[in-house]
Formats: structure tokens, sequence, C-alpha cells
């Protein structure tokens, strides 16, 4: 009976899934920068003493984000994971995005991730893991309102438009997950949206204080140097768990965006510094091969964080459920 009742959640689980996968709500993805979720960076990680476990993984979710200005923010994500030999492993986490608000929508394939993740130290109490990874552009983020023409924000851009390079560690015990992570963008992208943009009296970038709910200008923007710290609390049973975290990035460097008018490069003020989510969430296994996740992640400390984000990564809160399967 208990089989039975596994196999229907299972069946309910991911025909919802790919229900709001083909009828994608008329909502729109999201562009995540991505790093928080690869490797040993991962949410929810699991710890095993042994090192004989199945490493091979396929996880399908979606997730929501809903991001200042109004916009709303779909993605639907397949998580390979595929073992080398017990200590080492490799994920390809491929994202299709779509964003709706008052600017328009977009919609299609987002950028691709790419990490390999050795885990370097194993004993009864603890485990560490290192990864090494990188982001591929699907576009060059450069996407324009279907009807107008017209240059859309980051926030409505399916691809950051960026390879990107990512170095992260995590340990893991029983009860918590502590990591760190870092991303760097090795290029500017090809985002031509200026709308709003103004220049300060040392030569700098700013938003105009009247149009500060508009989205802030974007054209042919770096993103700056980003470092993550990632801290779990974890409560496990027989098929269940439970966790609560918290997430802060800080912004170590300024966004830099090209002036329309001059061709400079210029800082964008108020782009850099922290932001911080807190998190809660859980995961029920089916069997020792398929389960479920969920999660929850709403940004705090508005007084602290960033000021502004050009790079359309701000999200008010985010959600995101799963299935995944092992063999």
């Amino acid at each position: 009976m208990k089989t039975v009742i596994f196999l229907a959640l299972r069946i309910s689980l991911i025909s919802i899934l790919f229900f709001i996968i083909d009828n994608q709500i008329l909502a729109q993805g999201c562009s995540d920068a991505g790093f928080c979720t690869m490797g040993a960076m991962k949410p929810n990680q699991a710890f095993s003493k042994k090192m004989d476990i199945r490493l091979q993984s396929i996880e399908i979710s979606q997730g929501y984000g809903f991001a200042k200005f109004g916009t709303h923010i779909w993605a639907t994500t397949i998580d390979a994971n595929f073992s080398f030999n017990t200590r080492t492993m490799f994920q390809a986490k491929i994202p299709y995005m779509v964003t709706s608000g008052r600017l328009g929508d977009t919609r299609g394939m987002s950028d691709i991730s790419l990490s390999l993740t050795r885990n370097v130290f194993n004993n009864e109490r603890y485990q560490i893991g290192v990864t090494i990874g990188t982001k591929i552009p699907t576009n060059r983020s450069d996407l324009t309102n279907r009807e107008t023409g017209v240059p859309l924000p980051m926030y409505y851009q399916t691809s950051l438009g960026t390879y990107d390079l990512i170095f992260g560690a995590s340990l893991i015990s029983r009860d918590w997950l502590f990591a760190v992570g870092y991303q760097q963008a090795l290029n500017a992208n090809n985002n031509q949206f200026i709308r709003n943009l103004q220049v300060t009296a040392d030569g700098n970038a700013a938003i105009i204080p009247e149009a500060k709910l508009l989205y802030p200008p974007a054209p042919r923007i770096l993103r700056g140097k980003d470092v993550m710290m990632r801290i779990e609390r974890n409560f496990r049973f027989a098929r269940f768990n439970f966790f609560v975290g918290i997430l802060p990035i800080y912004r170590l460097t300024k966004d830099t965006i090209v002036l329309p008018s001059t061709g400079k490069r210029v800082e964008v003020q108020g782009s850099d510094g922290l932001a911080f989510t807190v998190l809660t969430g859980f995961g029920y296994q089916f069997s020792i091969q398929s389960g479920i996740k969920f999660l929850y992640g709403k940004k705090e400390l508005d007084g602290i964080s960033r000021v502004t984000n050009p790079d359309g990564l701000s999200r008010e809160w985010v959600a995101s459920i799963g299935y995944f399967y092992r063999f």
C-alpha cells in the first residue's frame, strides 16, 4: 500500500511540474547568477559516512521569483550529476527562463552551468568538498520588447550574457552545512537598456532619484565580483528533513556600464555591497532513489542591502519545488 501511495505522489508531482513547464503561466524565467546552487555550494546537502553511495542523479525543478518593480520570474531547471568515482562529481544545469512585467515578457534558454566537485576529506563526523565551475551564456543579454523593439533591462533577460568563473567549498555534517563561494564575470554583455540614466559630477552613473522605482540602466554591463556564504542547520529523520539557513552574498566591486553618449565605462554607484537572504526548506524521500525538495528564500536587511541592481539579480522572495532521481 505504501509503495502505491509513494508512486502516486511521484507521478502527481511530475505531472504538475510538466504542466507548469508546458503552460508557462504567462510568466517568464529568472536570470540568477547561479553559483549558490552549484557543486559544493548547493543547499540541503546530505552527509554520508560512506563513500560508496549512489552519486548519479537527475533533478527537475520549477522555481519562481518575485523581483522589485513587480517583475515575475520563472525558471525550469534540469540538474544532472554524474560521478567519475566516489569522490569526484560533474554537474550540469540547464535552465529555461520565463519573465513578465510592466515592460513586456521574454522566454528562452538561460545560462548553462558546469562544475566539477571533489570530496577532499571524509570521516565519521564531517566531509569537505571543493568546486570549480563556469557559466556559459546562451545569448548576449540584449533581448528587446517583441512589439516595440525597445531594449529590455536585465530583469527581463534570460541570460546574463557573460562567461563566469566560479570557485567554492563546503563543510557538511549531519546537522550543519557551511559553504563559501566566489564568482567573477569574465566579460561585459551586450545589454542596451539606458532608461533613467544620468551622470553625476564625478563621472559615475547613478539612478535619477525621482525614478528610483523604475528599472536601472545596464548598457554593456560588467558585473562586479561576488563572494557568498551559506550556513544551514538541518534536522534529519528517516525519510523527511527540514532546514533553515542564511545566504549572504557580497559584491566586492561595483558594476560598470558604458555611457552611450561618450562610450566611457563608469561605475554604477550603489551596485556593490550586501544581499542577504533567509532560507528554509524541506525534503522527502520516497525511497533511496527518489524524492522531492522544496525551498523558500526571502530577502532581508533592506536598510543595508545594495541600493541598485542593474544586473537584474534582485529578488524579494523565491520558491522552488523539485523532484530528483538517483541511479
